[in-house]
């Protein structure tokens, strides 16, 4: 008697899909009424958190054992600046973390000299001082980007990295720990 080819198919089918779908953690919601307001409803949920963030959508989306603990919107990393993609770890914590690239040169009363330099780029004026920008709540992901509470003029405007609403930033900061999953999806 030869093997039911179909039925075979079917089931190895579903399995793949099973391990695919167990890879990358739970389905973003659509955009629409939850999705466009932040919110956080984490503080008495438990289990283990992900993030996943969707660039289309300018959505982070933070889940505890796959359950939607909140949404944050973001602004992302604007043309030829973008954010990265893939799927990274959370490699470091900051609460007060400043720029080492962006910022400002100021002269030595605080005054602004020169705004939003690149220091890999812009030199600095004779007698200036560079002041980091502030990046409080910062949750680097790789290399130089992370997230963080930041202006949101409601679209993609940042040098890549991930910023959030200062609460929210707080929300997502004091639920992470370093290694925790993060998704960046277009």
């Amino acid at each position: 008697m030869r093997p039911n080819f179909i039925h075979c198919s079917c089931l190895l089918s579903a399995a793949l899909l099973f391990l695919v779908a167990g890879c990358v953690g739970p389905p973003l919601p659509p955009p629409g009424p939850v999705a466009d307001d932040s919110f956080w409803n984490g503080d008495n949920m438990m289990g283990s958190p992900s993030i996943r963030i969707s660039l289309s959508q300018q959505r982070a989306f933070f889940y505890k054992d796959g359950q939607l603990a909140g949404v944050s919107r973001i602004s992302s990393g604007r043309e030829g600046l973008d954010t990265v993609t893939g799927n990274f770890k959370i490699i470091e914590k900051d609460i007060d973390h400043v720029s080492s690239l962006f910022g400002d040169y100021v002269d030595a009363n605080g005054n602004v000299i020169q705004k939003d330099v690149d220091t890999s780029k812009d030199p600095k004026p004779k007698g200036a001082i560079y002041d980091g920008a502030k990046m409080p709540y910062w949750m680097r992901i790789v290399k130089g980007t992370g997230m963080h509470a930041g202006y949101l003029p409601g679209y993609a405007a940042s040098h890549g990295c991930i910023r959030m609403p200062g609460f929210m930033a707080a929300a997502f900061y004091h639920s992470v720990e370093v290694g925790t999953p993060v998704s960046i999806e277009p």
